[in-house]
């Protein structure tokens, strides 16, 4: 049994051992206690989403899971036998800081909600196994010595410096502060992990030289002096390699700025190491040489579109991520100990001149870092922390700057600082904004590419109509934070002091209290009010619609008559309600009884008097009828015409004076005219088919008979019975049937059964 308050590399422990199960006494970090487990190999998830890669991800990544949960529930001194004594444990850690997915990389995550769940399991538990194996202490009874911890770790290679970068890269994001302790606990306990990274450092120089070499380019720190070959100039450029090879180079830079920027932002005491190699230096000449010639290879040359759009989105990051490398290493070597006041700030103020006097001559790389990290605060913080700086040198590097904007062709929103305008004094924000045109990224065809910006927000229109990157939300929020600190300065005023900052409140909450603003804005009223907004027509005021002014539009209308408006069926009505409704027939009533003035029977009373004419008020009106002709026969003692005679009935010859040729025509056309005439008549709804059959019959055979066709002969495929023989034509026709079997609605039956029988698939 272990023993409290012993460290584990001083502790022994006494176990069974052998078939007799003897006691025996080893100590606990002994190779003999390690488990016999085999831990697999990592495999990344299926980009393509592949039901069968899936499948096999799952299975595979399943056991990884559950080896490494069972790792973790094993106690202090198994742990770290297996940890130390495993190779193939060693071997899975290794494979999944390798293959994990980065932040760029294409995954197969999204393809399967299954998918992700079970990565992030293993995510958890690989990064719970690191830091686990970071522990030197986990308890005051679990624990190692630090000077023997060191050596374990640093002998047995469970870290080191490629490791350690690709922690950082894969678990860095919303575990920086764990991460911090671990590679901290790392370095702290084992010194001579800085030795290594003083050795990785000149690697990444070479890499850098080597993605230059690819491109065709020399740099000048690898210069040797001696004159270039003949065939120098033959290597292939960035717009020359082949497309697989220019994608690995894009890749291979991305994916190592954005370890470097990962590694220095979660262990920032490594910065001193990269400042004694001068890797700023190298950083930004790099940053000039390489960078436009991938930006332009990409551009111009014709790519797949989802290939050329990666290629583009790694470039920018990787130019944004070299950028925040330059501003760290420059944060924690030389700003921070300016502003925490360490002893040496005189020697670090001249180091932050000296370096941002370095990029002057890389135009490209100090335009670009100017964007993301005003050069102008940080002189202006070098002003407030050390007054004796020299202004003369200031304002150089403040022109350069401004030099540095014009050669690459980008615009400027604001000013660089309030005091240091160089080439831009007596014009205000706008004024720059309106006269410089941004120029970097742009391609042939007009279409911007922004390279350290990409994938931001469009500038778009304030609500005064100036140019700005922030969405109206925003400015709201920025006038309503400077309003809180300084209630007394009007929305008109603070307004105009965002657009002439570039709507940074910091920059304008420090220029109003220092009261260092710009002539235009000294002239303007601190108390002014915001313009008022016009207000847009209203929409109804505005609108042309077809079902204006009608009954139901309750724009226009107070109210309605909502009777003649329900949802749905309209409810109390049925159909039997329906057809007893007879409101139209008395609606009509009135109509028909107008025309009532048919009377039967006219009263006559013996008033000789009475006007009898009048006493309908009608005119009795006595038409005699004229009946003078009735008796006559009117054109029945008429003669017939000879043509009204003939075409009732034509003439015919009588069959005795008749040619005999002549009569058979004669009969042939009579009986054409007999069945023209039968079918004609329609006696009756349905003709009898066999009378149809035998018509149709007849009309076939009459026909084949002027032709010529002669019909096949008769089918003997019957034949006689079995056992006797068949004939000649019994055996011919029925291979004949046997042939022509295809063609007909069996679809080629035959044939393909014969086809599968030749091919094997069928027994014979």
């Amino acid at each position: 049994m272990a023993c409290a308050k012993v460290p584990l590399d001083e502790l022994h422990v006494t176990e069974p051992f052998g078939p007799q199960a003897k006691e025996r006494t080893l100590p606990a970090l002994h190779p003999d206690r390690k488990e016999e487990r085999c831990f697999l190999i990592y495999k990344p998830p299926p980009e393509d989403g592949a039901p069968v890669l899936v499948e096999e991800f799952l299975e595979n990544a399943h056991f990884v899971s559950e080896d490494l949960e069972w790792l973790l529930a094993l106690p202090h001194d198994k742990f770290w036998c297996q940890v130390v004594f495993d190779e193939s444990l060693q071997r899975c850690l290794d494979s999944y800081l390798r293959h994990a997915p980065r932040g760029l990389d294409p995954s197969g995550l999204s393809s399967s909600p299954a998918v992700a769940e079970m990565q992030r399991n293993i995510h958890r538990s690989v990064f719970m196994v690191f830091l686990r194996m970071a522990t030197h202490k986990e308890s005051k009874e679990n624990f190692i010595t630090p000077a023997v911890f060191a050596e374990i770790i640093y002998n047995n290679y469970l870290f080191d410096i490629p490791k350690i970068l690709d922690l950082c890269v894969l678990f860095g994001k919303g575990n920086s502060q764990l991460l911090h302790k671990m590679i901290e606990n790392i370095f702290t306990q084992q010194p001579s992990y800085y030795g290594d990274l003083n050795e990785t450092i000149p690697s990444i120089g070479q890499v850098f030289d080597m993605i230059l070499q690819k491109c065709g380019i020399q740099s000048e720190d690898t210069g040797t002096g001696q004159p270039l070959k003949l065939n120098a100039n033959k290597c292939q450029t960035a717009m020359t390699m082949p497309e697989e090879e220019l994608a690995d180079l894009v890749l291979y830079m991305c994916d190592t700025c954005t370890t470097i920027h990962s590694f220095l932002d979660i262990f920032p005491e490594a910065c001193s190491t990269f400042k004694q190699h001068n890797f700023l230096n190298r950083l930004s000449s790099f940053y000039e040489m390489a960078v436009p010639d991938l930006e332009k290879a990409v551009k111009k040359r014709n790519f797949n579109k989802s290939l050329q759009e990666d290629m583009w989105r790694r470039i920018s990051h990787s130019r944004k991520k070299m950028v925040e490398i330059a501003h760290l290493l420059l944060q924690h070597t030389c700003l921070q100990p300016i502003l925490e006041g360490a002893e040496n700030m005189a020697s670090c103020v001249d180091d932050l001149l000296q370096n941002f006097t370095a990029f002057l001559q890389e135009k490209r790389f100090l335009a670009d870092y100017d964007e993301q990290f005003s050069i102008a605060d940080d002189i202006s913080l070098l002003q407030q922390a050390f007054p004796h700086l020299d202004d003369t040198r200031t304002s150089y590097l403040l022109q350069g700057v401004e030099s540095a904007w014009e050669c690459v062709g980008k615009k400027r929103s604001f000013p660089s600082s309030s005091n240091h305008r160089g080439g831009a004094e007596g014009k205000t924000g706008r004024d720059l904004a309106a006269s410089q045109t941004d120029g970097a990224g742009v391609s042939g065809d007009g279409e911007e590419l922004r390279g350290a910006e990409a994938m931001t927000d469009v500038p778009q229109k304030g609500d005064n109509g100036a140019v700005c990157t922030v969405s109206s939300g925003e400015v709201e929020s920025l006038l309503s934070h400077i309003r809180d600190l300084l209630p007394d300065l009007g929305e008109g005023f603070i307004l105009a002091c965002l657009e002439e900052y570039g709507y940074k409140s910091e920059l304008v909450i420090n220029n109003i209290l220092e009261d260092k603003l710009s002539p235009s804005l000294d002239k303007l009223d601190r108390a002014m009010a915001r313009p008022a907004r016009k207000e847009l027509p209203s929409v109804l005021s505005t609108r042309s619609n077809v079902f204006d002014d009608d009954e139901f539009d309750v724009f226009n209308r107070d109210r309605l008559d909502m009777s003649r408006i329900w949802k749905g069926r309209r409810q109390g009505e049925s159909v039997r309600a329906t057809l007893d409704d007879k409101q139209h027939i008395e609606e009509q009533r009135a109509r028909y009884q107008a025309y009532q003035t048919v009377v039967d029977e006219i009263p006559i009373e013996n008033d000789p008097s009475r006007d009898l004419d009048n006493a309908f008020g009608t005119y009795d009106y006595d038409d005699e009828y004229d009946d003078t002709y009735d008796i006559n026969q009117i054109g029945a003692n008429d003669l017939d015409e000879e043509d009204e005679l003939l075409n009732r009935r034509p003439f015919t010859t009588p069959q005795v004076l008749r040619a005999a040729k002549q009569a058979q025509e004669n009969d042939e056309d009579e009986e054409e005219d007999e069945d023209k005439n039968e079918a004609v008549k329609k006696d009756h709804f349905v003709q009898d088919p066999a009378v149809l059959r035998e018509r149709a019959e007849a009309r076939r055979a009459a026909m084949q008979s002027r032709k010529g066709y002669r019909p096949p002969p008769a089918s003997h495929v019957v034949g006689g019975p079995k056992g006797r023989g068949q004939t000649q034509e019994t055996v011919l026709d029925r291979r004949r049937k046997e042939a022509s079997k295809g063609r007909g609605a069996n679809h080629s039956r035959r044939m393909m059964a014969d086809r599968k029988r030749n091919k094997g698939m069928i027994p014979s």
